[in-house]
């Protein structure tokens, strides 16, 4: 999220901020937001008798704000599939893995255990199915012997702040598209970096 801030600070990305919405009142999110003059809100969904109602309240308070993009940054709750529905192909997410290599949590250590070469983070439009939505950006990096899942995780969070700040200006300067389940930049399909004949692992 300081990624991105800075970027759009600095004008290095085309957009403005219009808002920092959480549903954690303790999300660090909320300080770094008011630090910078950016507008804040929660929903706090401990509030809401069940997801439906959260959801429908977080949607109200997204609309107020009518934007194009929504940027997923450390959002933890599943959504469902009528609220990713409503604002398809306008909402990304990005996630700490090689997707389709290692949906969910634990990502680090799991490209660890299996003996991976290679690890790294993928930038995606967000579907109904977690972690699953078409690639816009992919970035590796190498892991070695002496890795933990720190320090792996240290190496892959630097591309993240690289390549999410990247995807959102490709956005906002209107560069993508989706077509049959996959991400086009430019009006050329985006490779994507887990499917390349698998991930190398160290013991090959």
């Amino acid at each position: 999220m300081q990624a991105i801030i800075d970027r759009a600070l600095s004008g290095d990305l085309p957009v403005t901020i219009s808002a920092v919405i959480s549903d954690r009142p303790d999300a660090p999110g909320l300080a770094l937001a008011n630090k910078h003059g950016i507008s804040t809100k929660v929903i706090n969904h401990e509030d809401y008798p069940d997801k439906q109602r959260f959801e429908a309240a977080l949607s109200t308070c997204i609309d107020k704000y009518q934007p194009k993009l929504i940027v997923l940054a450390g959002f933890m709750r599943v959504l469902s599939s009528d609220f990713v529905g409503k604002y398809k192909n306008h909402m990304i997410n990005i996630h700490p893995s090689l997707l389709p290599q290692y949906p969910g949590l634990n990502t680090h250590q799991r490209a660890i255990s299996a003996g991976d070469r290679e690890h790294g983070a993928s930038v995606h439009f967000v579907t109904a199915d977690i972690d699953s939505g078409p690639i816009i950006i992919q970035r590796t990096v190498p892991v070695d012997a002496a890795d933990t899942p720190e320090t792996l995780a240290s190496k892959v969070l630097a591309q993240e702040h690289q390549i999410y700040p990247l995807a959102i200006k490709w956005f906002a300067e209107s560069r993508l598209q989706v077509q049959a389940g996959s991400v086009l930049l430019d009006g050329k399909i985006q490779p994507q970096q887990g499917l390349k004949n698998g991930v190398n692992k160290l013991s090959d």
